[in-house]
C-alpha cells in the first residue's frame, strides 16, 4: 500500500468518525436549571417532569432530576427526539420533594409551567428562580 493510499484511508476514516461524533452530540431542545433565590445556590435533586398537550390532556414525554448545579442539559428523552415538534409543552418543577428533603416547607408543592414551541429547530431553556414562598421564570437560552 502507498503512503498517498494509507493517507486517503485514514482521512477517510477520521472523517466518518468526525461525522459519527456530530451526529451524536446533536443538541438537546430543551434544558431546565433551578436557582434557590433564597440560598443564592443550584438546586440540585428537583425532579422535573416533561409533558406535551394532547387534545384536552397531557402525554407525558420524559423526567429528568436537576445535577449539583441545579440543570437538567437534556430533558427530551432521545426516544423521544424525532417526535418533538411545535407545540404546547409543560415541564412540572416538583418542588414540594425537593423541600421535604431539606425539612422545609413551601407554599408551592410543584410548579407547572407552560411554554409554546414554535420552531423544533431553536432550544428552549426554561430557568426556574425558586424560594419556598415565591417563584420566576423566562425563556432562557
Amino acid at each position: 500500500m502507498t503512503i498517498k493510499r494509507i493517507a486517503s484511508v485514514l482521512l477517510s476514516s477520521l472523517l466518518v468518525a468526525g461525522a459519527s461524533l456530530a451526529t451524536a452530540a446533536s443538541p438537546n431542545p430543551l434544558s431546565v436549571h433551578v436557582l434557590d433565590l433564597q440560598t443564592g445556590q443550584p438546586s440540585p435533586g428537583v425532579r422535573v417532569e416533561l409533558e406535551q398537550r394532547s387534545g384536552a390532556g397531557w402525554q407525558p414525554l420524559g423526567s429528568g432530576v436537576t445535577d449539583a448545579q441545579g440543570r437538567i442539559r437534556a430533558l427530551v428523552p432521545e426516544q423521544r427526539l424525532s417526535g418533538w415538534s411545535a407545540g404546547e409543552y409543560r415541564v412540572v418543577f416538583r418542588t414540594g420533594e425537593f423541600y421535604a428533603r431539606q425539612n422545609q416547607s413551601t407554599f408551592f408543592p410543584e410548579i407547572p409551567v407552560v411554554f409554546k414551541v414554535d420552531s423544533a429547530s431553536q432550544h428552549y431553556h426554561v430557568p426556574l428562580l425558586l424560594s419556598p414562598y415565591g417563584f420566576s421564570t423566562y425563556r432562557g437560552n
